[in-house]
């Protein structure tokens, strides 16, 4: 391979200001533009919400969000990734696409939707059989039937497998009792479950056999029961519920919490996709192995997790609307001899501020197209191919990671916007304080971020190969402990890469010095060597502490830090590849050029941000550090023209940027 010439920046034609948005638009939307135009058209038409929610007290917010739900399960947009049988569209890219388009809006709307049809419908279609699809999904898909996802409990959080619910085979009277034995395994945090649930997909330890004749009691872990709460809003006798109360954001949203005291359901409320009771109370399951079972059976629900950060993606795509066409008309100080006031985002710090912020945003929604993608070809396959488990581990772990990042990349985002703003943006009209509260929380549901990354390190340390362990410490620690360390460090292959990027440049020794900046492949080199030292690393240091006898558990907690690094490395290798990749595939020069700007804005903005650790592993001088930070400014400069249109092509509906004040409203719309 030969190194792409690429000039300085300074020595760069200036781009054609002014982007054909309706194409840069086209191109982000893709196959499943007509989708997402259903729902900006949708959120415009309700674009009143955005103040309802704040003036009405919380009872009538709730009922409010609960209308406008059913009111688009109608238009079909929720129901994209069901069964056309049941009233779906049939396709889950399209649902993905839905589901994230939303986040222009009311986040409490978007988040009803997401346990309304993501979670307890997801739950249906993938843990069910035929009898609870025919049962179920016609109604919840029409928004006739509200459900509840009650998984969380109290005491247990993100570990699944450790849930205190419990569901007892009574095999006189076929039928499950499903008990709450104590205030630590309550249902804790659950959608829909303090006003609107009708019906819950409760998630128990099956136990088999009840001990009182003397029957060994068998239990065979997590497993997923349809159980009723309410009949005509009437809470159903056995059933206990408590209103969550005012959170930090979401009050839209009715989260409560359930407890159940002897509930009896039939034995047909098992979701038994992947397991059944029969009726003299054998347990059946094609998959032998129970951490197997437990993995398989949450790894169908991965889809909430792929929408969530796509949710988040999308919520920074607002701010970043309306922060930069505010910088693009705000005038502060006289910054010429004009005597006239300089526009904000004509000042360099203002653009080194947002410019790379929005070139993230552009590289997190192509990774998140690529997440997406995997997940329709994965969930529209037949299962019956023999790499098929490997690509939902893959799945899993890219959703993982793309999650954390997209989340994060929300709150960092809307923070930025809303500072860069100043005042005018602490104003609850300029939607800032909505979106910090709402979005608040994405980090941590459907998964903390930093137990999500370390599902993604586990993943490279074992190279999806083998039976999937506890996803806790031990079971981390006591893996790479069986490993050589040769092995895991071959397969990384750190030395390999090193030596392919010397050979691809001319520079041998001194690549980090002669290869240009704008080069992808030594931007990917980099990104890629950064990942795999780490993963190396990480290898080495558990397996040290584990030939030396420490205890696991504490040789694991030593090294948590750096399984984090190494995830997240990992996943922003991932982003970059997906940017680098679309950017080759687009036929169109003016579009091509206007993503290698963003591109090249966003790799170098990586790297900059992690300086420090290249410079220690030898991969960065000073000298060429500095380069990567005037390279960034003169990028940023670049970009500054390009700004309001990139913002423009996320295609946020006017209706739902409000902003009076920050965007300059006339009659006829706001002023670009």
């Amino acid at each position: 391979m030969t190194t792409r010439e690429v000039p300085p920046v300074a020595e760069m034609p200036t781009l054609d200001p002014d982007v054909d948005v309706a194409a840069l638009r086209a191109l982000l939307d893709g196959r499943h533009r007509e989708v997402r135009d259903l729902v900006r058209a949708n959120l415009a038409e309700h674009a009143q919400i955005l103040e309802d929610a704040e003036v009405l007290d919380r009872a009538a917010y709730r009922e409010r969000v609960r209308d406008v739900v059913v009111t688009m399960a109608a238009t079909g947009q929720t129901g994209m990734g069901f069964p056309e049988a049941y009233g779906g569209g049939g396709d889950i890219g399209a649902s993905i696409a839905a589901f994230e388009t939303l986040a222009y809006g009311d986040l409490s709307v978007l988040v009803k939707v997401g346990v309304q049809f993501g979670l307890f419908g997801g739950a249906i279609l993938q843990l069910g059989t035929k009898h609870h699809h025919d049962a179920l999904l016609a109604d919840l898909v029409a928004g006739r039937t509200m459900g509840c996802f009650a998984m969380t409990e109290s005491g247990h959080g993100s570990n699944v497998q450790a849930l205190g619910t419990v569901a007892s085979y009574d095999a006189a009277a076929q039928e499950f009792v499903i008990t709450t034995p104590d205030d630590a395994s309550r249902k804790d945090y659950i959608g829909n479950a303090a006003a609107h649930g009708e019906v819950a997909v409760v998630f128990a330890q099956l136990e088999v056999g009840h001990g009182d004749q003397g029957e060994q009691v068998e239990r065979h872990g997590v497993h997923a029961f349809v159980v009723p709460i309410r009949e005509d809003g009437r809470v159903l006798d056995g059933v206990r519920v408590e209103d969550d109360g005012p959170k930090m954001g979401l009050n839209g949203v009715d989260n409560g919490r359930l407890w159940f005291d002897g509930v009896r359901v039939p034995r047909t409320a098992l979701l038994n996709q992947f397991a059944e009771v029969t009726p003299e109370g054998r347990y059946l399951s094609p998959i032998d192995n129970p951490n197997k079972r437990f993995f398989t059976m949450l790894g169908t629900l991965v889809q909430g997790r792929v929408c969530v950060g796509g949710a988040g993606i999308n919520a920074a795509k607002v701010a970043l609307a309306i922060a930069v066409r505010y910088a693009d008309r705000r005038r502060q100080f006289e910054a010429s001899a004009t005597g006239e006031e300089q526009v904000l985002l004509d000042y360099g710090v203002h653009q080194r501020r947002l410019l790379p912020l929005l070139a993230r945003t552009y590289a997190l929604h192509l990774a998140q197209e690529v997440v997406a993608g995997q997940l329709h070809e994965v969930f529209s396959a037949n299962g019956d191919e023999p790499d098929d488990e490997q690509a939902r581990r893959m799945l899993e772990s890219r959703a993982a990671g793309t999650k954390a990042l997209g989340t994060w990349h929300a709150t960092r985002t809307i923070q930025e916007c809303r500072e860069a703003c100043g005042g005018a943006g602490y104003l609850s009209e300029n939607r800032f304080a909505a979106l910090k509260a709402d979005t608040d929380v994405f980090t941590t549901f459907e998964g903390d971020n930093h137990v999500l990354l370390q599902l993604v390190a586990k993943g490279l340390l074992t190279d999806y190969a083998g039976e999937f362990e506890e996803m806790d410490q031990l079971g981390m620690a006591r893996f790479v402990a069986g490993l050589a360390v040769d092995t895991v460090v071959e397969r990384t292959a750190v030395h390999k890469l090193v030596q392919s990027v010397r050979d691809l440049l001319p520079g041998g020794d001194s690549w980090d010095q002669e290869a240009g900046l704008l080069d992808p492949n030594y931007q990917l080199a980099m990104l890629r060597f950064r990942e795999e030292h780490m993963i190396a690393g990480v290898a080495r240091r558990l397996k040290r502490g584990i030939d030396q006898g420490d205890d696991p558990g504490a040789v694991f907690s030593r090294v948590q830090d750096h399984v984090i690094a190494a995830a997240r490395a990992h996943t922003e290798r991932l982003v970059l590849e997906a940017f680098v990749a679309k950017v080759a595939a687009v036929s169109d020069p003016d579009l091509e050029a206007t993503l290698r700007l963003l591109c090249d804005l966003h790799a170098l903005s990586t790297i900059e941000a992690d300086r420090a650790w290249f410079m220690e592993h030898g991969r960065l001088s000073s000298t060429r550090s500095k380069a990567i930070s005037r390279e960034v400014n003169a990028l940023c400069r670049r970009v500054r023209p390009l700004a309001v249109d990139l913002v423009d092509a996320f295609g946020v509906p006017d209706e739902v940027l409000r902003s009076p004040d920050l965007l300059g409203w006339t009659d006829a719309g706001p002023v670009r």
